[in-house]
């Protein structure tokens, strides 16, 4: 399946504790992050006499020290009047509160995103809990990997995020904001994380895409022990179908990581049809019944560790569920407490050597 050929207009990346104008009022900033995917794409909207921000970084005080040089050098005098978070993980959200409190700025969220970031900040558990240890044991973790897991503890939400302010403006699908004169409509995916939002302007024909699209890499959909028996993938499929549906293919993409870029639906479909390759391959590898754990090497094709093997076995099961949901897939309890899958379509070929890839962005996921 080849990547299709995108158009990236800047080349050039805002240094840390600078900005960029990539759109009329729009102004393009990162911020680091300690992980494999190294940075975030954050959006000042100008907005009369203040700045409407999308997105914050993640909490720490180099996210903050580059901050301040923002706010010395880059914000014209004005301050920043709201805060917008496009979804719930640490990247997003981490600073939120700082920069709220500071600039004495609401907090504008949907609902889902801002009651689960409360509820992951209220976590204070630290040894990992039997749900969870039964949820690893029944994706077909190896004891030794899950004795590695173990040792890395539960929780850790709120060690990058800063405390959320005890109120925000609830953002729903379809509003529309009035930021600098134009309008910006609201539009919400789900999958990626339960209600994301992303703003579209038609006067621009920008989008601002948060996860929910990026040019490079495939964001990160996964089961977890909270909700073990959901099906995000089902929902991340229907929300690029929708976006499809609802947005122009000539609109010019901000996303959170990586450059902006023209050529949303051709992505939109390329990044359908890698998760539909996805689950072809794990349904054709079902014709003997498979663990979660088994199937990895179908989904990705280089070597993990402990802790990738966490948010991969994730991923695996967001494919799998799909399947069930579909009809393709039947789970069963072994004599060993694991769950396996079983194709339901007696017609398939086993495939002797499945092809892995390596594309689900497993960094950002941080619950």
């Amino acid at each position: 399946m080849d990547k299709p050929s995108l158009t990236y207009p800047f080349d050039d990346l805002p240094a840390p504790g600078t900005t960029r104008v990539i759109a009329p009022g729009i102004k393009w900033l990162q911020m680091p992050l300690p992980f494999a995917l190294d940075h975030i794409n954050l959006y000042l909207l100008e907005d009369g006499d203040g700045w409407v921000l999308v997105d914050t970084g993640i909490r720490g005080d180099k996210t903050r020290d580059f901050w301040l040089q923002i706010f010395d050098n880059e914000l014209d005098g004005k301050p920043i009047t709201r805060v917008i978070a496009t979804h719930m993980h640490p990247d997003h959200l981490g600073q939120a509160g700082w920069l709220c409190r500071h600039f004495n700025a609401p907090l504008l969220m949907s609902r889902t995103e801002y009651f689960y970031a409360r509820t992951f900040s209220n976590e204070n558990a630290r040894v990992l809990p039997p749900e969870a240890i039964q949820f690893y044991e029944r994706g077909g973790i190896p004891e030794p990997i899950l004795a590695e897991i173990r040792s890395r503890g539960w929780g850790g939400f709120s060690n990058n995020v800063e405390p959320l302010p005890i109120g925000y403006h609830r953002l729903i699908d379809n509003q529309v904001l009035t930021i600098g004169g134009r309008q910006w409509r609201v539009v919400t995916g789900s999958g990626h994380s339960p209600e994301h939002v992303c703003l579209y302007c038609d006067e621009l024909d920008v989008l601002i895409s948060g996860d929910q699209v990026l040019p490079r890499i495939t964001s990160n959909v996964s089961v977890n022990a909270n909700e073990p028996e959901e099906d995000p993938l089902h929902y991340w499929l229907d929300s690029h179908h929708k976006f499809l549906a609802l947005l122009p293919d000539t609109a010019f993409v901000l996303p959170s990581h990586n450059r902006p870029f023209y050529g949303l639906h051709a992505r939109l479909i390329y990044l359908i049809d890698h998760h539909e390759d996805r689950m072809l391959a794990c349904e054709e590898k079902c014709v003997t019944p498979q663990t979660a754990h088994d199937l990895l090497p179908v989904m990705f094709s280089r070597e993990l560790d402990s802790f990738q093997i966490m948010l991969a076995l994730g991923e695996c099961i967001a494919h799998l569920h799909c399947l069930m949901g579909r009809g393709r897939l039947e789970r069963f309890l072994d004599q060993d407490g694991r769950y396996r899958y079983r194709s339901i379509d007696p017609s398939l070929p086993a495939r002797a050597d499945p092809e892995g890839h390596d594309s689900p962005d497993l960094a950002p996921l941080m619950v």
